[in-house]
C-alpha cells in the first residue's frame, strides 16, 4: 500500500502542537443583516404603498410622449457633450500655451462658466433674441452690412438648450482635460521635440493617448451629470424632453408621484447603460499600466505561484539571476 501523504505536518507527533482557530469576526455579519433587513422594509413599503399608484406607473411608462422624451433627452445630451468635449480640449491646450492672451481668455471663459449657474445660463441663451435681434456680417464699428438674418430663427429653443449646456460643461471638461495632460511626464514631450516632432504632433500622438486613462472617468461622470442637467432645459424653454413630458403628463391628470417614478426609471436605465459604456472605455484606455503582462492575444497572464511576484509566461531571467547572485554570496 502506498504511505498516506500528509498535509501541513498532518498526523505527525509534534510536540505542544497548536491548533489555531480562525479569528470570529461577527461584525460584518451583523450589518450584512441589519442592511438587508432595510432593504427588505423599504421595498416592501414601496411596493405595498398604495400611494404610489403602480398601475398608474406601468401605464405611462411607455407612453408615446415618454418615449418621445427620451429621444430628444439623449439627443441634447450628446450633441452638448460632443461640442463640450471639443471645446475643452481647445480651451486646455489654450491654457497651457505660450501666447498669454490665449491663456488669458481661457481663464476667463472658464471663470465666467464655472462662476455662474447652469440654470441662469439657459435663460440668457431663451432670451439671446431679446438681447440680439438680428445676426449679420458686415464692417465693424461701421453701419455697412453684407448679410444679416432673425436670431429667432437661428437660435432655435433646442439650439440654445445645446449651446448653453455645452460651454457650461466645456468650462468644467477643460480643468479635467488640463490635469490629465499635466499627468503625462514632460520628458516624454522633451523627447519628441528631439525627434523633430511638431507641438500639434506631439498633443495629438504621445501626450492626448496617455492623458485619457485620466480623463475617462470624470468624463464619464459629467456625461452623466448632463443627462441629469437636462431636465432644466426648461429654462430656455424647451418642452420636449424627458421631465417637461413626464411633468405635461402629470398637470393633465393630477398624478405627480407616479409620473416623478416614471421619469426616475428612465434616467436611472439610461445611467446605468452609461455607467457601464464607462467601464469599458476606462478599461481600453488603462491598457498598458497594468503590471502583469500580457500573452500574444492580449490578454493578461495568471498568476505563476512558483514565482512571486510573476506572471506564468514571463521570463524568469531575473527570478534566476538573483537566485545566483544569492548562492554566489554565500560561497564567497
Amino acid at each position: 500500500m502506498a504511505a498516506k501523504t500528509t498535509k501541513d505536518g498532518e498526523g505527525l507527533n509534534i510536540p505542544n502542537r497548536i491548533n489555531a482557530l480562525p479569528v470570529k469576526r461577527p461584525g460584518p455579519v451583523v450589518a450584512g443583516v441589519i442592511v438587508a433587513f432595510l432593504a427588505v422594509m423599504l421595498v416592501y413599503g414601496m411596493v405595498t404603498n398604495e400611494r404610489f399608484e403602480w398601475d398608474v406607473v406601468w401605464k405611462y411608462l411607455f407612453n408615446e410622449n415618454v418615449l418621445a422624451g427620451i429621444g430628444w433627452t439623449l439627443w441634447i445630451t450628446v450633441l452638448s457633450m460632443v461640442i463640450a468635449i471639443v471645446l475643452a480640449v481647445l480651451l486646455a491646450v489654450m491654457r497651457k500655451s505660450i501666447n498669454p492672451v490665449l491663456r488669458g481668455v481661457s481663464w476667463f471663459f472658464i471663470w465666467f462658466f464655472r462662476g455662474t449657474p447652469v440654470y441662469t445660463q439657459l435663460v440668457f441663451w431663451g432670451l439671446f433674441s431679446v438681447l440680439v435681434p438680428k445676426l449679420g456680417l458686415g464692417i465693424p464699428f461701421t453701419s455697412i452690412e453684407f448679410w444679416s438674418v432673425d436670431s429667432q430663427n437661428v437660435v432655435t429653443a433646442f439650439r440654445a438648450a445645446v449651446i448653453g449646456l455645452a460651454l457650461n460643461e466645456a468650462a468644467y471638461l477643460s480643468e479635467i482635460v488640463r490635469a490629465g495632460l499635466e499627468a503625462v511626464d514632460p520628458g516624454q514631450a522633451e523627447a519628441a521635440e528631439a525627434l523633430g516632432m511638431r507641438r500639434s504632433l506631439i498633443m495629438r500622438r504621445i501626450i492626448l493617448p496617455q492623458a485619457m486613462r485620466i480623463i475617462i472617468p470624470p468624463t464619464g461622470n459629467e456625461t452623466i451629470g448632463m443627462l441629469k442637467t437636462t431636465s432644466l432645459v426648461l429654462a430656455v424653454p424647451f418642452t420636449l424632453d424627458l421631465q417637461f413630458a413626464t411633468n405635461a403628463i402629470a398637470n393633465r391628470i393630477y398624478k405627480p408621484i407616479p409620473l416623478l417614478i416614471v421619469a426616475c426609471f428612465w434616467y436611472l436605465l439610461i445611467t446605468s447603460i452609461l455607467m457601464v459604456l464607462q467601464s469599458r472605455l476606462e478599461k481600453y484606455f488603462g491598457k498598458g499600466f497594468d503590471a502583469r503582462p500580457a500573452d500574444a492575444k492580449g490578454k493578461r497572464a495568471p498568476y505563476d505561484p512558483k514565482y512571486p511576484g510573476k506572471s506564468e509566461g514571463e521570463p524568469k531571467d531575473d527570478v534566476n539571476k538573483m537566485n545566483q547572485a544569492t548562492f554566489t554570496g554565500l560561497t564567497a
